[in-house]
């Protein structure tokens, strides 16, 4: 079967990714890490603090992006009173979820949809968040399952203009398959104490399984990083092909622009056919409108194939698709299955 419903990684794993795994030695579980001794968190956290030049002790470590989310949801949403999250519109049906796991409420505030892509309104969601003053701010950039992002300005923008007890959560989970550009984190962090921004090795290294998210927050939150960071260290396989991961920027950055390959391809077959509207995305998946009459045809046909994609069920998005960017084998097949059906 062909996953591409889940914007997991149909290509290969880095060369000293696949060294790292053959050669980890067993005998290294048999011990906790002693990086704690040095009053830091993991190698990891050493790693990314280097890379991203974030202070080590600002660098978060979690079990996956969604671990991510869950720790800084839950604890800020139950401190206090406030117990509201404002999140977007058309984004991952998880985030309300996390939210009421803990007694949280939210709100939804609008996505825009324009020619070719979507869109924050930035000054509408500055309105949004000092109207409604939340807890918390949720962002997606890029966001599943539209694929629009921020800019650094916009952020910036954003963070300059809301309450400063609002705490910011910008999820960049799918951040890196367009943008290079990392050197905002930084400053954004070092001014900002109510800024979180969330990363994960699932997505742009390809990685899902290993369930190893990261990410960095603003200063002056000492209970909640005792509340997130783990006393006795991490998974140390996990720390010891993470950091295989990070020293093969080169590979996946080959495997982020071959998918710029898929996206050619779809809008080329079919963004001029009646019925069908593809989106501009900097994730790892693509948002296409289709004509929602072939739908169950073309359930069939690719389940012939094989294949998975995702249907959209969101409300005002029914008539999409969201399908993972994957081998070009495997894109041209599904363009070409598309097409046959819409054909017929």
């Amino acid at each position: 079967m062909n996953f591409l419903d889940r914007n997991e990684f149909n290509f290969q794993p880095s060369a000293k990714v696949v060294e790292a795994i053959k050669n980890f030695d067993p005998q290294t579980l048999c011990f906790y890490t002693r990086i704690y001794d040095e009053g830091k968190k993991s190698v990891i956290s050493v790693r990314i603090s280097e890379i991203y030049g974030v202070p080590e002790e600002q660098v978060l470590l979690t079990y996956g992006g969604e671990d991510m989310l869950k720790n800084a949801i839950h604890y800020f949403l139950m401190k206090g009173d406030n117990k509201k999250i404002l999140i977007p519109e058309f984004s991952w049906w998880y985030y309300n979820r996390v939210a009421s796991e803990c007694g949280g409420t939210f709100e939804m505030y609008p996505l825009h949809k324009q020619e070719d892509t979507f869109a924050y309104d930035i000054d509408e969601v500055i309105e949004y968040a000092n109207r409604v003053h939340p807890r918390m701010l949720l962002i997606a950039s890029p966001n599943n399952p539209t694929g629009n992002g921020l800019t650094p300005e916009e952020t910036g923008r954003i963070m300059e203009n809301i309450p400063s007890d609002t705490m910011v959560l910008i999820d960049e989970a799918y951040a890196s398959f367009i943008s290079t550009d990392t050197d905002y984190i930084a400053p954004l962090v070092n001014k900002y104490s109510n800024l979180i921004i969330s990363r994960t090795f699932s997505k742009f290294y390809g990685l899902p399984g290993l369930r190893c998210g990261f990410g960095f927050i603003g200063k002056g939150h000492e209970q909640f990083l005792s509340y997130v960071n783990k006393y006795l260290g991490y998974n140390r396989f996990s720390e010891t092909v993470a950091l295989a991961a990070l020293d093969s920027d080169a590979h996946y950055r080959q495997v982020a622009d071959d998918m710029e390959w898929d996206r050619q391809l779809f809008k080329k077959e079919l963004g001029s056919l009646p019925g069908f509207k593809v989106y501009k995305s900097v994730a790892n998946f693509i948002l296409i409108k289709y004509p929602t009459e072939i739908k169950e045809n073309l359930q069939k046909a690719l389940a012939e194939q094989q294949y998975k994609i995702k249907f959209m069920t969101d409300k005002g998005l029914e008539d999409c698709l969201r399908i993972t960017l994957g081998r070009k084998e495997q894109i041209q097949t599904v363009v070409d299955t598309i097409k046959k059906v819409y054909e017929k």
